[in-house]
This record gives structure tokens, sequence and C-alpha cells, in this order.
């Protein structure tokens, strides 16, 4: 994924920061507790589409 992309890119939920998880092929945002995926270098930001994460994963 392009690293430039991932400077603008925020949760479309709060607006903070996502942190890429490349071998999960996820972008995850700590204050929602979502990880959004990434398919074929696309994130998909969508908040029906993201990940629930659990209490072990943050």
């Amino acid at each position: 994924m392009d690293v430039r992309l991932l400077e603008i890119l925020v949760c479309p939920v709060c607006k903070g920061p996502l942190e890429n998880r490349k071998p999960a092929a996820e972008l995850v945002c700590k204050g929602c507790r979502l990880a959004y995926p990434v398919v074929d270098d696309i994130p998909v930001m969508l908040e029906d589409e993201a990940r629930q994460l659990g209490p072990e994963e943050v």
C-alpha cells in the first residue's frame, strides 16, 4: 500500500489515525476498535465492512 495514501487516510467514523497491519491486510482504528480490510492494495473504508476488534487485539 502506498505510504502517501496511508498518511492522509483516517477512520471514517472518528477521523482518528489508522495503523497499517500488513500481515492481516487491515487498517486499524484503535479508538473505534475497528479493522478495515485492504483488498488488492485498496482500503475498504466502510463502517459496515469493518471488523470489530477483540479485547486482546488492541
